[in-house]
């Protein structure tokens, strides 16, 4: 079983910016899929970001690319999610998520762990 606990989140100005981090359990984060989802008021939660085993691999929503970077460090079973640039809406509460096996998934339904979320709030 893995657990993962989310960090970082909180009140920034559009413009600003913030880092997210999600510290994992378990001994299997080295062959985790790691990827981060958001889910704004109202919305369904949506795809923000993945990364494979490695590192070597990422993806990322079109909503985002450019301003947000997804990384990890296997040593610490941490991954991070460097938000630049932040919009109004970018805010939602953030959630990592875990998946097994190689491919970088993109849909809520592809990831196995999830951890209960930090709050992005994005004042214009």
């Amino acid at each position: 079983q893995v657990q993962l606990v989310e960090s970082g989140g909180g009140l920034v100005q559009a413009g600003g910016s913030l880092r997210l981090s999600c510290a994992a359990s378990g001994r299997t984060f080295n062959n985790l899929v790691m990827g981060w989802f958001r889910q704004a008021p109202g919305k369904e939660r949506e795809f923000v970001a993945a990364i494979s085993w490695g590192g070597g691999m990422t993806r990322y929503a079109d909503s985002v690319k450019g301003r947000f970077t997804i990384s990890r460090d296997n040593a610490k079973n941490t991954v991070y999610l460097q938000m630049n640039s932040l919009k109004p809406e970018d805010t939602a509460e953030y959630y990592c998520a875990g998946r097994r096996g190689p491919r970088i998934g993109t849909h809520e339904a592809e990831y196995d762990y999830w951890g209960r979320g930090t709050q992005v709030t994005v004042s214009s």
